[in-house]
């Protein structure tokens, strides 16, 4: 049986388990899975990454967020959109952030906030890896995210992140957890996006129409339209 997690996005639960070819009718994302979300820029990534951590917080699992595309404070202002005080779960230590997007992370004052620099993808996977550590000694599932893979990418060898990602997903399952990963599509080289591809347990497309799961544990190919309202991704129906 495919142990299933609440995805928080609106919809993506019914759509899942309307797609389930096991029949048990459970829907969700995988749990201790890794799906990786990908597609053009602008449409929707970062909010399928807010949702999926969003819901988590509110049900007492922890999450563990890299975040290199948008500093804290500006994912601060999303959550916010979502009527979730994003302090309130570091201070409680529910939330475990890996800041390589701000250039003044460091003076943001919660134990459980690291910055880091997507020049030194070493370092983000220590710090990474820290995070999972202290989350798992009190918890035996998390979420985690890892919005965006592309802003890595873009700053090093390639081939360099695709053996970091590798060791972070080993990790990230060790402590139990399950995640989602956010890519822009054509922003590496063909044979990089391949692997990735082939290092990930689930794979999910956003076009800016479409939602369409290429490929999950227990499903076959499944697709619905989907809307972004602020900070949320909604999706709207079933398209077969």
């Amino acid at each position: 049986m495919i142990v299933r997690i609440a995805s928080g996005i609106t919809g993506f639960d019914s759509l899942t388990a309307a797609g389930d070819d096991l029949g048990l009718g459970l829907g969700g994302i995988p749990e201790n899975t890794v799906t990786l979300i990908y597609g053009p820029q602008e449409v929707g990534k970062s909010s399928f990454c807010y949702g999926f951590a969003y819901y988590g917080l509110t049900q007492d699992e922890p999450c563990l967020y890299l975040t290199t595309d948008m500093g804290i404070k500006e994912i601060s202002d999303n959550f916010k959109d979502m009527e979730l005080v994003l302090d309130e779960y570091l201070e409680n230590k529910m939330l475990y952030v890996v800041d390589a997007a701000s250039s003044d992370g460091e003076s943001y004052g919660h134990d459980w906030y690291q910055s880091a620099s997507v020049r030194n993808p070493t370092d983000i996977l220590v710090k990474v890896t820290s995070g999972a550590r202290s989350i798992s000694q009190k918890n035996p599932r998390l979420r985690g995210v890892i919005d965006s893979l592309t802003t890595v990418l873009e700053s090093n060898n390639e081939m360099l992140i695709v053996r970091v990602l590798k060791t972070y997903i080993l990790r990230l399952k060790e402590a139990g957890g399950t995640a989602v990963i956010t890519y822009t599509e054509g922003s590496a080289l063909p044979r990089t996006e391949i692997l990735i591809k082939s290092m990930v347990d689930n794979i999910i497309k956003l076009d800016g129409e479409k939602i369409i799961i290429e490929a999950m544990k227990g499903m076959g190919r499944k697709e619905a339209p989907y809307q972004i309202t602020g900070s949320r991704i909604v999706i709207d129906g079933n398209d077969d």
